[in-house]
C-alpha cells in the first residue's frame, strides 16, 4: 500500500505487457529458456494432474512460458496467470512470483497470504533461478486455484519447485562453460547448484551464486579468475614452477599406471631424467 500504492480490494484483473516486451525478453533469454524447457515439462508431468500450472518468468516477474492442462487453461487466464502477465510486487503486491524475486528465495504464498483480495483463491510455490554471474535471472512458479489444495501438499510441491530451479540453474551454468571442467563444491544448503567452472590450467573461471556464497566470494557480478588451489585452500608443499612440474610428473605417472618409462616418453624426456626429477620432487617409485 505504501510502496506501490495498491488497493487490496481492487477488482481489476492484473497487468499485461505488450507482446513486443515478451518477445524481447524471450529473445534475450532464448538459450536459457531452451535449456529450461525439458525441466518445465518434467515438473508439469508431476503436478499437472492435480490442477497445477507451471510458469517461468523473467527477473522482473513477466511470465514468459507456461504449462497447464487444456481443462485448466481458462481458469488460469481468469486468474491472470498467462504469458505476458506482470506478477511483480509492484503490480500484484505480495504473491509467489513477485515476492520470490524481491526476496531472492524460495517461497510459498498460500491463498489469503496474497495481498490482493482477488488472488486469495490460489496457492503459489516459487523458487528463484540465478544466472552464471550469480545475478537473478528468473522465477519458477507452480500455481493452483484448487480450493482443496492444502498447505501440506503445497510443501511437497514447493520442494519439487526448488529442486527443479536448482537443476535448471546447474544445467545453464554447465552450458555457459562448455569447455571447462565443472566441480561440485560443498554447500550447507542441500540440493543447491554449488558449481565451479575450472579451465585446463586449473584456473577457476566461473562460479554459481551458491558456490560464491559457500566460498566467501561476492554473490554476483563479474567473476575474477583465480587458481583453484587458492579457492580450495590447498597451498601446502611446493609452489610456483616446482609445483607445476610436480603436477605434470604425477599426472604422467598416473596416466601410465606407474610405468616410469611410459611416463618419460609422454613427457618427452629420458627415463633417467625423469628419475632424477622424481627424486628432486620427493616422489618415489610408488
Amino acid at each position: 500500500m505504501e510502496r506501490h500504492g495498491l488497493d487490496p480490494a481492487a477488482p481489476a484483473q492484473g497487468q499485461r505487457v505488450d507482446h513486443s516486451v515478451v518477445d524481447e525478453s524471450r529473445a534475450r533469454l532464448d538459450r536459457f529458456m531452451t535449456i529450461a524447457a525439458p525441466k518445465l515439462d518434467q515438473l508439469f508431468g508431476l503436478v499437472g494432474l492435480s490442477g497445477c500450472g507451471v510458469l517461468l518468468t523473467d527477473e522482473s516477474g513477466i511470465i514468459l512460458d507456461q504449462r497447464c492442462s487444456d481443462g485448466d487453461r481458462t481458469t488460469f487466464e481468469d486468474w491472470g496467470l498467462a504469458v505476458g502477465a506482470d506478477w511483480s510486487e509492484a503490480a500484484e503486491g505480495t504473491n509467489g512470483i513477485g515476492t520470490c524475486l524481491t526476496e531472492k528465495r524460495r517461497i510459498t504464498i498460500h491463498r489469503d497470504d496474497h495481498f490482493l483480495a482477488r488472488n486469495i483463491g490460489m496457492s503459489c510455490m516459487d523458487a528463484p533461478i540465478f544466472g552464471p554471474d550469480g545475478g537473478l535471472l528468473a522465477a519458477l512458479d507452480v500455481s493452483s486455484a484448487r480450493v482443496d489444495q492444502t498447505e501440506a501438499y503445497n510443501r511437497l510441491i514447493a520442494a519439487m519447485v526448488d529442486q527443479t530451479a536448482h537443476a535448471i540453474e546447474a544445467d545453464f551454468f554447465r552450458a555457459s562453460y562448455p569447455k571447462a571442467r565443472i566441480v561440485v563444491a560443498d554447500s550447507a544448503e542441500g540440493g543447491a547448484a554449488t558449481l565451479l567452472a575450472v579451465d585446463g590450467d586449473d584456473i577457476v573461471i566461473g562460479a554459481t551464486r551458491e558456490a560464491r556464497k559457500a566460498l566467501g566470494l561476492s554473490p554476483s557480478g563479474t567473476f575474477t579468475p583465480r587458481p583453484a588451489s587458492d579457492i580450495f585452500g590447498r597451498e601446502d608443499g611446493p609452489r610456483g614452477f616446482e609445483k607445476a612440474e610436480r603436477a605434470a610428473v604425477v599426472r604422467a605417472l598416473t596416466r601410465a599406471n606407474g610405468n616410469v618409462s611410459e611416463a618419460a616418453r609422454a613427457l618427452g624426456i629420458g627415463r633417467a631424467t625423469l628419475y632424477r626429477r622424481m627424486k628432486r620432487l620427493g616422489l618415489d617409485d610408488t
